[in-house]
């Protein structure tokens, strides 16, 4: 392994000596350097005719090694802050995957309406409840390192208030979804009124595990967060599958049971464990803090108050953020549920729409966003304009982003073309006629075009937090939350104008304007330079052909062979969409070998480290 990477002036120094005629042993003994790393340079300086160093393939280190070396020693302490990411990302993988073949089945034996009351109003529900009842006490007790700075005892006591507060939360709410929300026509959504409560008890019971989750949390017992979701997960799936195919009369309690079951595992799974753990030689040996069953109980210690004060306050201050948090975070759900701008039926085809679209972007762009914006951090210092960064630097990062914001645009383009043409096959296949007749071709059409945006935003904004200023990034902040108000404004006009596709045109908007801010910041930050970025969003003419002539092939095949007209007219449509994406791959591959240089050399490689 490398330990240190010579200066330019030392590389500069070995061309220098080489053309004087020296051989690479003279050299090595002039300079002090070893002998291969002379013959390194000199093999770089021949095939690309620069000491600079160019891109690597795989991310540079990003440590010294001192802090590499203090790592170690901490990681050592705390071997399970590794697995928590590792294992934390699988779970999710398997929770997108058991969701999405699940929403695909039921699909089939569910009306459109019965999943808009269940997606939309009672998700909504549940979500409010638990995170209005928890959020604060979770962010307060996990902040200041609870049990250091304050004594076990009185967090404990604290958390096990989030129970009343939940079951309040669970009367008031209830209230609410009962009495001033529009009910659900009872022939189409049976079960609607135990419903509500049925799914308000299973956000109080989930309350019940609070305070071991925490305890779980703060100690990183990892693995036991992992297991119970997936158990819970598992069990949910199950039973809804099962009751689907056998009882669907049963309405909103299939679904009901199944979130009844999923909290009660959780709570079951971190009670079990800590039952067992509690008292046990692996308890002592870690120095755990509670030692018996009881003490996980709310109780008052001698010498101490119930509650810590200072905790108390912080919680409360969190609490008081928690409303205008969880209003920005389901937004659209408020909207659609408090000011019926959808009907149920439109509301469960939107959602099902909403997240099929957005599965290309957590699955395409965000790892891309992910790994650049290190990339991007790496090389430039933060709040420091582009003359006072290193030259060589600026000049491989403009490269970079270049490449990339070609690469999104190419990939994004493909998406919008190609979605128009197939949104009614794909909706089709995942969930029949359901999907497929109604508007669900229209909203997946608008959002292939807001993938486009997704796309180009997400390489524009991971530059920008990159090198911007710590005073840019709070101003930033005030601009995002003015939008995210603005996005609540716009869809409640739009939907009551487009429907459903008032939404995805609120988030055109939306993101349209965002692109807009990361666009001026990255014109003026390379304004005094000679590298333009920015061409990136400027595809070759010939692909933009070959994408047009595609978008109107696919667009009368569709026409003429799909969706009613048999199997095989399928899949001639599937065959004749295949042909005009060959085409357009080999037109960016003719026209766009800068870009296919750099997926090849640098993106490729990049993800091929990452997964090994």
């Amino acid at each position: 392994m490398k330990s240190k990477e010579h200066t330019r002036q030392v590389r500069d120094k070995v061309i220098e000596k080489f053309k004087a005629g020296l051989g690479y042993k003279k050299i090595s003994q002039a300079l002090n350097i070893p002998q291969s790393t002379v013959q390194a340079i000199i093999q770089k300086w021949k095939e690309y005719g620069t000491t600079v160093n160019l891109p690597r393939q795989g991310r540079p280190p990003k440590l010294t090694g001192r802090t590499r070396r203090a790592l170690i020693r901490n990681a050592a302490k705390r071997p399970m802050v590794t697995l928590d990411e590792l294992q934390r990302s699988t779970a999710q993988v398997m929770f997108r995957v058991l969701t999405f073949l699940l929403n695909a089945f039921t699909l089939r034996f569910v009306s459109k309406e019965l999943i808009g009351v269940v997606n939309v109003r009672l998700t909504l529900l549940y979500s409010t409840l638990v995170f209005l009842s928890r959020e604060a006490f979770r962010r307060a007790c996990l902040s200041g390192q609870s049990g250091k700075n304050h004594s076990w005892r009185t967090v404990i006591n604290l958390l096990w208030m989030t129970v009343p507060l939940g079951v309040l939360w669970a009367v008031l709410l209830s209230c609410v979804w009962l009495w001033l929300l529009e009910v659900p026509d009872a022939h189409t959504v049976p079960y609607y009124s135990p419903a509500v409560v049925l799914f308000a008890l299973s956000g109080v019971q989930e309350l019940l595990a609070e305070p071991l989750w925490v305890l779980a949390q703060a100690h990183m017992f990892v693995r036991l967060k992992v297991v119970a979701e997936s158990l819970a997960m598992i069990a949910k799936c199950s039973i809804t599958v099962v009751l689907v195919v056998f009882s669907r009369e049963w309405g909103l309690y299939i679904f009901s049971a199944a979130h009844l079951v999923y909290t009660g595992i959780l709570v079951l799974c971190y009670a079990v464990y800590f039952i067992h753990f509690l008292g046990s030689k692996e308890a002592a040996r870690n120095s755990f803090p509670l030692r018996r069953v009881k003490d996980l109980l709310p109780r008052r210690q001698y010498g101490e108050p119930l509650v810590d004060r200072n905790l108390a306050r912080l919680t409360w201050s969190f609490f008081k953020q928690s409303f205008l948090k969880q209003i920005l975070t389901e937004g659209e759900r408020y909207v659609m549920t408090f000011l019926n701008v959808l009907s149920f039926g439109d509301q469960g085809v939107y959602d099902i729409v909403n997240n099929l679209g957005s599965m290309v972007a957590r699955f395409i762009f965000l790892p891309i966003e992910e790994s650049f914006y290190i990339f991007f951090a790496k090389v430039l210092e933060r709040g420091r304009d582009v003359k006072s960064q290193k030259q060589e630097e600026v000049a491989i990062v403009a490269e970079v982003l270049e490449c990339l914001l070609k690469l999104v645009l190419v990939i994004g383009l493909i998406i919008t073309v190609f979605g128009y043409a197939y949104s009614h096959l794909a909706l089709d296949i995942y969930g029949g006629s359901l999907l497929s007749s109604g508007s669900g071709p229209s909203l997946l059409q608008c959002y292939s075009c807001y993938v486009l945006l997704l796309a180009v935003n997400g390489v524009t904004e991971c530059f920008v937090f990159a090198v911007m200023s710590q005073e840019e990034v709070d101003k930033y902040n005030f601009i995002m939350l003015a939008l995210s108000v603005s996005f609540l404004f716009l869809s409640y006009v739009l939907t009551g104008w487009a429907g459903g596709v008032g939404f995805i045109l609120a988030n055109c908007l939306n993101m349209g304007l965002r692109i807009l801010h990361s666009l001026l910041y990255i014109h003026r930050y390379f304004q005094l330079s000679q590298w333009k970025p920015l061409r990136g969003l400027l595809p070759s003419p010939p692909i933009l052909l070959v994408l047009g002539v595609s978008g109107v092939v696919t667009a009368v095949s569709e026409a003429f062979f799909c969706c009613d007209s048999g199997f095989l007219l399928r899949l001639v449509h599937i065959g004749v969409g295949a042909i005009c994406l060959l085409g357009v791959l080999v037109a960016v591959l003719l026209t766009e070998t800068k870009l296919v240089q750099f997926v090849s050399t640098q993106l490729l490689p990049r993800f091929r480290k990452k997964r090994t």
